[in-house]
């Protein structure tokens, strides 16, 4: 009999939740990080599970130009361009013909589509900075992905750590929601990814 192992973020008690780092203190340990080398892991990482999907011109609207992508709350920025139907990281202080910026756990709802961009963008928990039609491009190529045509594997774990992202926030807060409790979770979402 095979055993399934599962790890509901939501059913992990306050005191624990609370606990788990910030995104001020997990910023701490990206800072001693050389900047090269988190914008090349992240860039390999998106060509991989994302790209290696596309044909080259789903990515023509960023051929020869520079969208940034900001974390505020971890201080981390990745600059990148298309080239050849792939991603291409840019040194982090190269200036950007736009800018989506937002706090690590808006970014992770966003990624693990546990909220949508408009509603983030609207809420202003999402900023849009420079030349916002390459910006509203790239949000709109971000809402065209079929999110059911992504690896398994990182929907899940996507969804995951959004989740325990939302449920530490609750407990630093004070709120801790009973386990399977879709209080605090954004509507017409699934606790779980499929």
């Amino acid at each position: 009999m095979r055993c399934r192992w599962s790890l509901k973020p939501e059913s992990l008690p306050p005191f624990l939740l609370a606990r788990l780092p910030t995104p001020a203190q997990l910023s701490w340990g990206l800072k001693c990080l050389p900047a090269g080398l988190k914008s090349r892991a992240l860039t390999q990482w998106t060509n991989t599970l994302v790209c290696a999907r596309l044909s080259p011109q789903d990515l023509h609207f960023m051929q020869q130009r520079s969208l940034a992508i900001e974390v505020e709350d971890l201080a981390l920025r990745w600059v990148f361009t298309a080239q050849g139907g792939r991603l291409q990281a840019l040194p982090d202080d190269t200036a950007s013909e736009a800018t989506i910026r937002g706090q690590l756990l808006d970014l992770l709802l966003l990624a693990s589509q546990l909220e949508d961009a408009d509603t983030l963008f609207f809420q202003r928990r999402l900023k849009m900075s420079g030349d916002t039609a390459l910006g509203l491009e790239m949000r709109n190529f971000m809402d065209q992905q079929v999110w059911s045509t992504q690896p398994q594997g990182l929907r899940i774990l996507l969804n995951r750590l959004a989740r325990l992202a939302l449920a530490a926030q609750a407990a630093r807060a004070g709120r801790h929601q009973a386990p399977g409790s879709s209080a605090g979770s954004p509507q017409g979402h699934p606790q779980e990814a499929p």
